[in-house]
């Protein structure tokens, strides 16, 4: 989306876009400067959570802005924690810097000494020591340095090991194996370092193995509370243990192109790895006849031609012309950059990710692509003076003439913009069945306060109906000197369209990607419209129910009914607490809430 379009617009639109994957969303404003930047365990949920339901000033204050959200895929969570954190530290967004503590996720260092420790720390010293992690997790990660410590404990003490004739208290409680003492030789404790090592490097599976057999033992010799700490060791260990691409120790410059083609559409997609932590990512679109190799080739010509600085490796999914690239670099950026394509291996796996980014965008890029051209042609078939970007929708839903209501619904883009859907209680007709009467109604009121609020007017209105209900919004646009606003009405039954001032209707072509977004926009007002009728029909059921206890009127079963909603509520409620919450004086609680208990519950609710 483009800065200057409604943000409840763009909050819809992206949304599709969005995958039900874990990542890190990327919120920013009409500078395109970094907002915000979050993780998720499922992207389109987390997102969705900042525009709906109740928000707090902060919430409210940053929905405000937001202009664009863009979106980084991960293999997991944990993942998505610790690529939040680099982008954080990166950027340093004005709605983060109040939530973050800008420190950096915990490591595990081995020293490099005769008799080397293991502590977890968040400074990396590059001495030689052996650095696992990061992990997100702290807590997690201090039980999984113990559960390492009670199999293969190393020394406490800080420092150069000195010599001692008699073992401190972690020898007695068995937390140092006490070299100091000479209680362990140096080959003896080198071969539980490499252990150790093994461990942190290779997976858990050798450490839950172990305690999955402790926990096993435990639970048959009836100790449940020993097997119960065990099970919590296992899922600590599992936690910390899942593998992570977005943070590694290698300070060397990185970049892993990737590059997703289909039908000539194609996307390019460059993280970049920088001291150690993935810090950004670029996307690029392209529309070529080339051959997926061809437009790669020519991308990683393009991208690099304009770079001050290049890495000092790239990694690709696809075997180029490394020798006519090594020379172009060469020539042009006086270095030489190493160029491979990983095949397995830390790198490969990276690459992976970055592959799954750009299939993802050339998905959404496409999607958004196809509802550009059919707005285009419904443009060209309906003779629109521009393209109907915003269009509204109109429906009617009634039961034999009671809890007539109407429902307005509004697109961007192709897409529904939830945010400013419309629904509205007919009050004209008095219990009559007039579908021209409560059209003229729900559009004169929407439009009235279109016009004194300074509200967008659409670009479209579409009107579930035939050429009668067109006219009667047809005079409503005119008195309210909006005649020159587009006006269309779609019939079901031969899926007809008729505009205002035209005699005979348009018949579109089957399959028409145009008719298909006049299709989405009737179905989805119909869809609201009846959806609400349905709530009031329901609600109206339930007082009724109220209404049949004597001295319940009208507004008190409405009080109740508010209260309480389904009688099903009043059966473990005590009359007290029915009177402080609706109201009503404590005889009248007590003969409601005995009327709903036992079986005159079933009755009433018959």
């Amino acid at each position: 989306m483009k800065p200057g379009e409604d943000s409840s617009v763009e909050k819809e639109i992206l949304l599709r876009s969005l995958p039900h994957r874990p990542g890190v969303y990327i919120m920013k404003d009409r500078e395109d400067r970094v907002l915000y930047v979050g993780k998720a365990r499922d992207l389109v949920k987390r997102v969705r959570s900042y525009f709906t339901g109740k928000q707090d000033i902060k919430t409210r204050h940053l929905v405000r802005h937001i202009v664009s959200i863009e979106h980084i895929v991960t293999k997991n969570e944990y993942e998505a924690l610790v690529l939040e954190n680099n982008l954080i530290k990166k950027w340093s967004p004005r709605y983060n810097i109040n939530l973050k503590d800008g420190k950096s996720y915990p490591v595990i260092r081995i020293t490099r000494e005769e008799f080397p420790r293991m502590f977890r720390t968040r400074r990396i010293v590059r001495d030689g020591s052996d650095y696992f992690g990061p992990y997100a997790n702290v807590r997690q990660l201090d039980v999984y340095l113990r559960a390492i410590d009670k199999l293969y404990p190393l020394r406490k003490c800080k420092g150069k090991l000195r010599l001692r004739e008699h073992p401190c208290l972690y020898y007695h409680i068995g937390a140092c194996p006490a070299p100091c003492c000479g209680k362990i030789s140096g080959d003896e404790y080198r071969e539980r370092v490499k252990t150790i090592k093994g461990l942190l490097s290779k997976g858990a599976e050798g450490l839950v193995k172990e305690y999955r057999d402790r926990m096993n033992e435990a639970s048959k010799a009836l100790d449940f509370e020993a097997a119960a700490t065990y099970r919590d060791i296992l899922r600590s260990i599992e936690e910390v243990s899942r593998p992570q691409e977005v943070q590694d120790f290698d300070e060397e410059m990185r970049d892993y192109i990737a590059c997703a083609g289909e039908e000539g559409f194609f996307t390019f997609l460059v993280f970049q790895m920088r001291g150690g932590k993935l810090t950004d990512r670029e996307i690029y679109h392209s529309e070529t006849p080339a051959t997926p190799e061809e437009a790669l080739f020519d991308f990683v010509y393009q991208y690099y031609r304009t770079r001050e600085q290049m890495p000092s490796r790239i990694f690709l999914e696809i075997p180029l012309d490394r020798d006519l690239l090594d020379e172009y670099i060469r020539r042009e950026h006086k270095s030489k950059v190493a160029i491979a394509v990983p095949q397995r291996g830390k790198h490969a796996s990276i690459l992976r990710m970055t592959q799954e980014n750009a299939r993802l965008e050339l998905e959404s890029w496409k999607q958004a692509r196809n509802k550009q051209e059919a707005l285009r042609e419904l443009q060209t078939l309906l003779e629109l003076p521009s393209l109907p970007r915003h269009i509204e929708g109109f429906d009617i839903a009634h039961l034999g003439g009671t809890n007539t209501v109407a429902s307005m619904v509004s697109f961007r883009n192709g897409r529904p913009d939830k945010k400013a859907y419309r629904r509205y209680k007919v009050k004209s007709l008095h219990g009559a069945i007039d579908d021209f009467e409560s059209l003229r109604e729900i559009t004169a009121r929407r439009y009235t306060r279109v016009m004194n609020e300074n509200q967008d007017i659409p670009d479209l209105i579409l009107i579930d109906g035939g050429k009668g209900q067109v006219s009667a919004v047809a005079e409503i646009l005119q008195a309210l000197d909006l005649s020159e606003v587009p006006l269309v009405g779609l019939a079901k039954k031969q899926e007809e369209l008729f505009l205002k001032n035209r005699s005979d209707p348009i018949l579109l072509p089957e399959g028409s990607e145009a008719l298909r977004v006049l299709q989405a926009v009737r179905d989805e007002a119909h869809r609201f419209a009846t959806s609400f009728q349905k709530r009031l029909r329901e609600k109206d059921t339930r007082r009724s129910v109220y209404e049949t206890i004597p001295g319940i009127g009208r507004v008190r079963a409405a009080k109740l009914l508010q209260a309480f909603g389904s009688p099903d509520a009043l059966r473990d409620i005590t009359a007290e607490e029915a009177a402080e919450r609706t109201g009503l004086p404590l005889e009248v609680a007590e003969r409601v809430v005995a009327y709903f208990s036992g079986k005159n519950l079933t009755s009433a609710e018959e």
